[in-house]
């Protein structure tokens, strides 16, 4: 694995560039006979079950679901084995930014047409998609048996994955909190706008009142500089602290940078289409620090834990 602090000491160098240097080809990626040492729990020495991280932000427009694709593709080339269920029920799109087709998703599967593997379809650098989370929430009325053989096969996820990243939609509605709050940690993603600061907030606020302790890690795209992510941070930070008493720890940020939006017009994800730019630096020392940092506080039950916890949250509500 590349060592952080010469890819941190290779982003101050390239937040200050005018220009794209866009290089040809993308980089080898690590093997994956890393995985095993990367989900040792470093307080316990035991392997722990697939580990569920919401991505979410308080208002759309953030750059969210491009954050979680390639967040899934460093962290796969980091040794990781990594499958995104895409839980925003009003405008899945991981499908569009990869220029993948999907035939199925989530519903198929709660309906019991498909198995969930016939809906997962295979993304770039060995991640696995699973299209369409709606599903999950139509559990709730599923007959009590069907629910069950659904629960059941929902445990072969931790089998498949070391980390499950749930790309939920943007805001404060039920259909996005009940996957945040299910999960065993959440990434809030901000830019330095006003409204978005904000947003993200409020969803730091709405966290903590259903958990005041939940693991909410915060990320600022679209910084200029180091500078403005740090002073972004610090402003939610500091207030979660203080009128909240919640900790929120800081993931890091990306910069902005012109090879997102080409990637995104051509659908290939930035991190391989252009993989010495700023931002593609930027998504690797993220996916180093969620890999070597504070220890992780996993709930039960792995995959299959955190869809019964989406069960047990919906109808629940949520005061901003």
């Amino acid at each position: 694995m590349t060592d952080q602090a010469h890819r941190l000491r290779r982003l101050a160098e390239l937040a200050g560039r005018s220009t794209l240097a866009l290089a040809a080809g993308s980089e080898g990626h690590e093997n994956h006979d890393n995985a095993d040492a990367a989900r040792v729990c470093s307080d316990t020495g035991k392997l722990k079950g697939t580990r569920v991280v919401a991505i979410t932000s308080g208002k759309g427009g953030v750059g969210k679901t491009n954050i979680a694709v390639n967040l899934a593709i460093a962290l796969s080339q980091a040794g990781m084995r990594v499958m995104i269920v895409d839980a925003d029920l009003g405008l899945a799109n991981i499908d569009v930014l990869l220029g993948l087709y999907p035939r199925f998703n989530l519903g198929h599967v709660v309906s019991g047409q498909k198995s969930l593997k016939d809906v997962m379809i295979d993304g770039p650098e060995g991640i696995r998609i699973i299209p369409g989370a709606c599903g999950l929430r139509n559990m709730a009325q599923m007959e009590p048996d069907r629910r069950h053989a659904l629960l059941t096969e929902l445990v072969s996820l931790d089998a498949l994955s070391d980390m499950l990243l749930i790309d939920t939609g943007a805001g404060l509605s039920s259909n996005v909190m009940d996957f945040v709050v299910s999960a065993d940690e959440t990434i809030i993603v901000t830019t330095p706008e006003p409204t978005a600061i904000a947003d993200a907030y409020a969803m730091t606020k709405v966290i903590a009142q259903v958990n005041s302790d939940a693991y909410v890690r915060l990320l600022v795209n679209q910084a200029r500089s180091e500078l403005e992510a740090d002073q972004v941070a610090e402003q939610i930070t500091s207030v979660a602290r203080r009128f909240l008493n919640v900790h929120v720890d800081r993931l890091g940020y990306v910069f902005v940078d012109v090879a997102v939006q080409r990637a995104v017009r051509a659908q290939k994800p930035f991190l391989l289409l252009y993989p010495h730019s700023s931002a593609a630096e930027c998504v690797k020392a993220l996916a180093d620090r969620m890999l070597t940092g504070r220890p992780m506080r996993v709930s039960s039950g792995g995959a299959a834990g955190f869809v019964r916890r989406v069960l047990a949250s919906v109808g629940r509500r949520y005061d901003g």
